[in-house]
């Protein structure tokens, strides 16, 4: 009888009995490996060793579950309610905010209309006239008369016509010793053939009746005439007709 190879034996044997050696086999060393697990974890003190070291969580709070301060809510002192047939309290103006004032402004009180007078008493003997040329007596011809010539004895209190300041005083060649008073808004009269000394200085106030100077004979232009004030208006530069600012008698 032949025999057969080595290999094909081991292999008959294999698939017979040989498969649950080798499970057996397998179930032991798994047995043995358990074992051996076992006994390590329970070396030291004992057998009471931990398994492990212990364990530390660390939980850092994220930004959003960080705890927000509440609000401190202001403190409101309470308030008594007002009784019926009390009056309410005055409301607070906001701290720094100025009280408006709703008191009505006053009423302006409107000037008061210029009061003119005349400068003497005493008859007109020579008229306004820029448009019409008048005889002069002294100067011997035909020219224009700026003004009004009223007759007034030599040393007559010449007086302001209106409220003003006095402009200035000067001796003039031809019309004397003149005085010119400022009314304000352009508005002039100027007061002519005085007396060399006058009354008043440059710069004073005078009221409306105040006295200037007096009537004197220092015009050279108009010395041929009776003692006369030659008195003027003007407004701007230009000249006007005084009789229009004059009540309408001489007083």
């Amino acid at each position: 009888m032949k025999k057969r190879p080595f290999v094909e034996r081991i292999g008959d044997f294999m698939a017979g009995k040989g498969f649950y050696i080798v499970l057996f086999l397998c179930v032991a060393a798994i047995g043995i490996s358990g074992y051996y697990l076992f006994s390590s974890l329970n070396l030291g003190d004992g057998g009471n060793t931990a398994v492990a070291g212990p364990i530390q969580v660390v939980v850092t709070p994220s930004p959003s579950q960080s705890a927000t301060p509440q609000p401190v809510k202001p403190s409101v002192s309470p308030q008594a309610s007002p009784s019926p047939g009390t009056a309410a309290p005055a409301t607070m103006q906001p701290s720094g905010s100025p009280a408006v004032s709703t008191s009505p402004a006053p009423a302006q009180t409107p000037a008061a209309p210029t009061v003119f007078t005349w400068p003497v008493k005493g008859e007109v003997i020579a008229d306004y006239s820029l448009e019409v040329l008048a005889y002069d007596e002294t100067m011997g011809d035909w020219r224009t008369h700026s003004g009004l010539d009223i007759a007034a004895s030599l040393g007559t209190e010449v007086l302001a016509v209106a409220a003003g300041t006095v402009a200035s005083i000067e001796d003039d060649v031809l019309m004397g010793t003149t005085i010119v008073v400022d009314h304000g808004d352009g508005l002039k009269s100027v007061y002519a053939n005085l007396a060399a000394t006058p009354a008043v200085q440059v710069g004073d106030a005078v009221q409306t009746g105040a006295i200037l100077g007096a009537v004197g004979d220092t015009a050279a232009a108009e010395a041929a005439k009776a003692p006369h004030l030659h008195f003027e208006m003007i407004r701007g530069d230009e000249p006007v007709d005084p009789a229009s600012f004059l009540p309408q008698h001489t007083p």
